[in-house]
């Protein structure tokens, strides 16, 4: 099966390439670095000649409002590429609780990519994701000083960035859902609860203060990002991706 994988050598898009090609795919990556430019529709043509699938992994190089407008034009231009390509087979991935965030730019943006994908003229798939493992660092960096690191309490569920590509992996080579896989981890989390095992785990001594109003998470209603019943749960803890 030839399978594009547009977004194909950033952190989730290279991992589902090298799964795909150990199990006997043509997993062929593409990115800006490769040419392809979402935006503007240049070379999609040569992107998803002969392919079977499509797998989008792109973002937004913004999380806010501009993102809007990158999700609507680049999975337009991708869908309609894809259809005169002959791709029998969409699948994009997004984030668990996606449609329970209407405050937040960036989730309204991914809730759009989603409508356009399934009113569009592909068959579909979608793999909401929890967050992952890989982020929780760069999301306390935005409310940290040298002494403290400021977070909500919002429950959520991480999961590891290898256990998300595997999930795209295995969706992409089914047929398609024309519908929604949610996946997520193995724990739920207080966010500033993970924070304090985050630290200490490296020894940083500053201290994680529990603010409602903080960073991005804070737009986040109850436990929207948990993952809902039915959803396929990972293996992987987050102290064993942090001891390895």
């Amino acid at each position: 099966m030839k399978i594009a994988v547009i977004g194909g050598t950033g952190l989730i898009g290279s991992r589902v390439v090298r799964i795909l090609t150990e199990r006997g795919h043509e997993a062929v990556p593409h990115s800006p670095s490769t040419g392809l430019d979402l935006l503007s529709g240049k070379g999609l043509p040569e992107a998803l000649a002969g392919a079977d699938v499509v797998v989008n992994l792109t973002n937004s190089p913004t999380f806010d409002e501009a993102s809007l407008e990158f999700f609507r034009t680049s999975m337009t231009n991708l869908l309609a590429a894809a259809k005169d390509a002959g791709v029998g087979h969409a699948v994009i991935l997004s984030i668990v609780g996606v449609d329970k965030v209407p405050d937040m730019d960036y989730y309204r943006a991914k809730v759009l990519q989603e409508e356009i994908l399934k009113t569009g003229p592909v068959p579909y798939s979608i793999v909401r994701a929890t967050q992952f493992y890989e982020f929780v660092d760069a999301m306390m960096s935005w409310t940290a000083d040298e002494d403290t690191v400021r977070l909500p309490s919002t429950p959520v569920q991480p999961m590891a960035a290898a256990d998300v590509a595997e999930a795209v992996a295995e969706v992409s080579v089914g047929e398609p859902l024309n519908g929604i896989r949610n996946v997520g981890g193995p724990q739920v989390f207080a966010f500033d609860d993970l924070g304090k095992i985050a630290l200490g785990t490296r020894g940083d001594r500053r201290a994680v203060i529990t603010d409602p109003t903080a960073g991005l998470l804070a737009a986040v209603p109850g436990d929207a990002l948990i993952a809902p019943p039915g959803a396929i749960l990972a293996k992987t803890t987050y102290l064993e991706w942090l001891s390895s």
